[in-house]
């Protein structure tokens, strides 16, 4: 065995005995849950090589097999100008893996009766009857658009599958939308609540009408202000009493308290020439200075890799954890079902994640029932309920350039599977 396999094998078992007493998961060796030790050590190396060829500064990954840590592992550093090492429970920027938190809010609230997916947004923010369509004049070269008004109203469902015509401003109104202060996925600098950033949407043109296109953009965002009105609580209240405290995801948060910045995760871009940027430091920026106004449900949230890793096995466990139940298992199959057939082309689109309804649709490896998402900073994860795995894959890149981290991840990870539970299912 080279010395640096038993650096990365001591590193690997330090991080599991820290995992189980600091987050409480339970651990075993990679054998016990049918992967292989030598071939995790290949996925080491492999994460290892974009930190050595500077793509990368520094990564958490972490992986649960039948509900235990079998890998955990902190790469390269926090911040590399102190020279900082990255540690297991760093705080990293989640974006858009916001959305299945908030997606799993809103059907909370339909489980205890407050909403139905199928309710007009307008229901409960009433600003959304009025809305209406950009329509692009049918000659290519004629400029501006027409306003059309909708031919139905924009449903809960329609944004939880992100077919409500909404994106993030870059339609036919996108100078509108600059104009309102409203381009692009980035809310933590508003100064106004999102209750607030809602309405402003509802008067903005859309990009198409409900239910014909997947359109990605500001649904989540929007989905957080029906929380709001439908519990009488914030977005920030609602998801730290009835989600991340039930599970003990102690890291999670929309805004980051000032006692935790030694653990928050600068963030660097990729160079047109090569090699990294620092683009946000962890001390100066919207998510510990404020305004802490704007709780984005969409893109907003940050976390460490072991805390969303207990929420993606809260909805592997079928919407329990640990004594904690947030959702009925029917309702979890419901989240996980195809709502938005052919309009999301790549794979089965549910309620807050993509699903693999085909395998070999993307080329990559996977299982039929996969389901997962992504982040804009170059975080993902992914859940396999027929192998029971939860992988969770954290760094921070923004612009990440044209790196193939993620993909190789995911071979990576799969190739360690030695003992496929395909074969136990019934």
């Amino acid at each position: 065995m080279s010395r640096r396999t038993l650096v990365v094998t001591a590193a690997l078992v330090l991080c599991a005995a820290l995992c189980l007493s600091a987050a409480q998961l339970p651990t075993a060796q990679p054998g016990e849950v049918g992967l292989s030790a030598e071939r995790l050590d290949r996925l080491t190396r492999g994460l290892q090589e974009y930190i050595d060829k500077g793509q990368a500064v520094g990564m958490v990954a972490l992986i649960l097999r039948d509900g235990r840590v079998a890998y955990h592992a902190a790469l390269g550093k926090l911040d590399p100008v102190q020279g900082t090492p990255m540690p297991l429970n760093a705080i990293f920027r989640i974006a858009s893996q916001s959305k299945a938190v908030t997606s799993t809010a809103i059907l909370m609230l339909q489980e205890e009766g407050r909403l139905l997916i199928d309710d007009p947004v307008s229901k409960y923010i009433p600003e959304f009857d009025k809305a209406r369509v950009a329509v692009k004049a049918e000659d290519k070269d004629a400029k501006g658009y027409s306003l059309v008004p909708l031919k139905r109203p924009i449903t809960l469902r329609d944004l939880l599958t992100h077919t409500a015509g909404i994106s993030y401003g870059e339609g036919p109104a996108a100078d509108e939308y600059k104009a309102a202060g409203l381009s692009g996925w980035f809310l933590a600098d508003k100064n106004i609540p999102i209750g607030d950033v809602a309405r402003k949407l509802a008067a903005l043109p859309f990009d198409v009408q409900p239910g014909e296109k997947f359109v990605y953009g500001y649904n989540t965002d929007i989905l957080g202000a029906v929380v709001e009105a439908a519990s009488g609580l914030s977005l920030a209240d609602f998801v730290a009493r009835r989600i991340t405290g039930p599970l003990g995801m102690a890291d999670t948060y929309f805004f980051l308290p000032e006692s935790k910045i030694a653990r928050f995760t600068p963030v660097y871009g990729a160079e047109e020439k090569g090699g990294l940027k620092l683009i946000e430091d962890a001390q100066h920026n919207f998510y510990v200075q404020g305004p802490r106004v704007c709780c984005s449900g969409g893109a907003g949230l940050l976390a460490t890799a072991e805390d969303y890793a207990r929420f993606l096995q809260m909805m592997l466990n079928g919407g329990e954890f640990q004594g904690v139940r947030l959702l009925s298992p029917k309702t979890v199959e419901l989240m996980l079902a195809d709502h938005a057939g052919a309009l999301y082309k790549s794979q089965a689109m549910g309620l807050g994640f993509w699903i693999t309804d085909r395998l070999g649709r993307n080329g990559q490896p996977g299982t039929v029932g996969a389901f997962g998402w992504s982040g804009a900073y170059y975080t993902m994860y992914w859940v396999d309920p027929v192998e029971k795995m939860v992988c969770v894959l954290m760094t921070q890149l923004l612009p990440a350039g044209k790196i193939d981290l993620q993909p190789k991840f995911k071979a990576l990870v799969y190739q360690s599977v030695i003992e496929s539970y395909e074969k136990r299912r019934p």
